[in-house]
C-alpha cells in the first residue's frame, strides 16, 4: 500500500477545458506538495489586476490545502512566480493577510507565465502524521 495519497488526478481542467496532467496536490508522510496555482475560477483566469489576481490564486492554493487537512499555519515553503517585478509589493501586501500569522519561506520570480495572468503560487506544507 502507497503511503502517497494524490489529490485532483480525476482530471483537472485548465483554460478550454483542457485536462491537466498533474496532481493538484500530492500527501506523503505528512507532507501536501501543491502545485502552482493561478487566479482561475472554473477553467478560466479572472479579470483584475494584481490585488484581485493574487487574492484568488492564493484562495486556490488554500482551497487545496483545505481539501487535504491542511491550513495556512502548516505551510513551510511558498514560491511565488510574479508577470511583472513592478507587482511585489503589491502581492506582498495581499500575501500577509493570509499569511502574515505564521509566515513561511519563500522565493519569488518574475517568469512569462504559461496562462495569461499575473501570479502563479505553490507551497509544500506539513502535519505531523497521527501514525508518528
Amino acid at each position: 500500500m502507497s503511503a502517497i495519497k494524490r489529490y485532483g488526478v480525476e482530471g483537472g481542467k485548465g483554460t478550454g477545458g483542457q485536462h491537466l496532467p498533474f496532481a493538484r496536490a500530492v500527501q506523503a508522510d505528512g507532507w501536501l506538495y501543491v502545485s502552482g496555482q493561478v487566479p482561475m475560477v472554473n477553467g478560466e483566469v479572472i479579470d483584475g489586476g494584481i490585488v484581485a489576481q493574487s487574492h484568488q490564486a492564493i484562495k486556490n492554493v488554500l482551497a487545496i490545502l483545505s481539501e487535504a487537512g491542511y491550513g495556512p499555519e502548516d505551510v513551510v515553503r511558498c514560491g511565488v512566480w510574479l508577470d511583472d517585478p513592478r507587482d511585489f509589493m503589491s502581492f506582498n501586501r495581499v500575501f500577509m493577510e493570509y499569511f502574515g500569522a505564521n509566515p513561511p519561506a519563500r522565493a519569488c520570480v518574475v517568469s512569462s507565465m504559461v496562462v495569461d495572468c499575473k501570479v502563479e503560487v505553490d507551497c509544500v506544507a506539513y502535519k505531523k502524521s497521527h501514525t508518528e
